[in-house]
């Protein structure tokens, strides 16, 4: 395996389990230093389990055992001072960030109409206003250094409307467009901006919102039945993979994108 990351950080958010877990991985494997960022603990919303502490210690070890280094943050994305003291501590053990994974985001059902305020705004702090909040934190380190990769994970929600969803997918196309207006002011600094846009993912989250639906995934994969692959989902391995290569230098032209890894879903 290369080692292609090697001397360089990536500040990850929602690390401890699913695709924020791959992806640090991923990326350790290929010689990056981690920086983990995940809430780590039980919340209202979304109703599902979401990682815990000892999931996030257990990342900084598997890090570790790739040969990498690793720092690990129990912090909110919604809370901008443990944020600034995660983004810090970064900045002063490893010089340098030089990728942010946007990936902390919650997902649960609910009619628009039926929504408590406290539901809603739940969905767009967390999946919207927590990456604006940790991205701000994090570009003027980019900027200084004149160089850096901003990926956000959105969905297959930022191009649809979805039924029961009108909360997520508004969080999804507000991160779209963040995604856009970001690339456009961050160019001149040698900053790129992505964000990548799974279907269905094999995670805890995809297994937590069948159970809270009173169903398995496999139930909720063939009541959608939207992919044109023979596949139910894809793998955290496959987003993972998706932001290796946008991270890297093979994508260096590559900015204000919306990569779409959906098995061929929007093609219906």
């Amino acid at each position: 395996m290369g080692r292609d990351f090697e001397g360089r950080v990536a500040f990850i958010t929602g690390a401890a389990h699913g695709q924020g877990r791959a992806t640090a991985l991923a990326l350790a494997s290929e010689g990056a230093r981690i920086a983990a960022y995940d809430i780590a603990k039980q919340i209202p919303h979304p109703g599902y389990a979401l990682g815990s502490a000892e999931d996030l210690d257990s990342l900084g070890r598997e890090v570790k055992a790739r040969g990498s280094e690793a720092v690990v943050f129990a912090g909110d994305v919604r809370d901008d001072a443990t944020i600034v003291r995660a983004v810090n501590e970064t900045k002063a053990r490893f010089g340098r960030i030089d990728i942010l994974f946007n990936n902390a985001g919650i997902c649960f059902y609910g009619k628009s109409h039926e929504l408590t305020e406290e539901a809603w705004d739940a969905m767009l702090d967390i999946n919207l206003k927590g990456a604006w909040l940790v991205g701000r934190r994090i570009i003027p380190i980019m900027i200084e250094q004149g160089r850096g990769v901003i990926i956000s994970n959105a969905s297959i929600a930022s191009f649809r409307g979805m039924n029961r969803l009108s909360h997520y997918a508004g969080s999804k196309w507000g991160l779209t467009g963040l995604t856009k207006s970001w690339a456009i002011e961050l160019a001149p600094h040698g900053i790129r901006v992505v964000s990548v846009h799974p279907t269905g993912v094999n995670t805890p989250m995809n297994d937590g919102l069948a159970a809270l639906e009173g169903k398995t995934p496999q139930q909720i994969a063939e009541a959608s039945a939207g992919n044109l692959l023979p596949v139910p989902w894809i793998e955290p391995e496959d987003v993972a993979n998706a932001v290796l290569y946008l991270a890297s230098d093979k994508a260096r032209l590559v900015t204000g994108s919306q990569f779409v890894i959906d098995a061929g879903l929007l093609t219906r």
